[in-house]
């Protein structure tokens, strides 16, 4: 197995996607579907490598990373925001220290390497906060 990732998303369909296109590549996958469910079994799950959506109810991505930085339990996990986002919400992220962002719609293939990057990371060590990657957008 290559590792576990705990998907958060509101909309079901994209939970489906992206478990799909990971469990295709060998990861166990986890799904909540916001960021308070998130933060109720992060600690159970234990994963390799978090994926938030930005607007989701109850609590939103920007809000869940915040919180899984500032416990240090999660403050070493990977975390890549995979969504919609605008800069502003972008570079709240990086301050905030998400290692990742995709931009929604994206291609499959790009959610796999950012995924298998991250783990990459999260076993050598993760990044010093605010060291995001860029975002990665759609092709074409």
């Amino acid at each position: 197995m290559s590792g576990r990732v705990l998907v958060v998303d509101d909309n079901k369909v994209i939970r489906q996607l992206i478990r799909v296109n990971l469990e295709l590549e060998g990861f166990e996958v986890v799904t909540a579907a916001d960021g308070a469910e998130c933060l109720e079994i992060v600690h159970q799950v234990r994963p390799d490598v978090i994926t938030l959506d930005v607007v989701m109810p109850r609590l939103d991505g920007l809000h869940t990373a915040s919180r899984l930085r500032a416990d240090a339990r999660t403050c070493h996990v990977p975390v890549a925001i995979i969504s919609a986002c605008t800069q502003y919400e972008m570079d709240s992220g990086k301050a905030l220290g998400v290692d990742a962002f995709l931009a929604k719609p994206f291609e499959p293939v790009d959610l796999v390497e950012l995924v298998w990057r991250l783990m990459r990371q999260g076993a050598a060590g993760a990044a010093a906060p605010g060291d995001a990657e860029p975002a990665v957008g759609p092709t074409g």
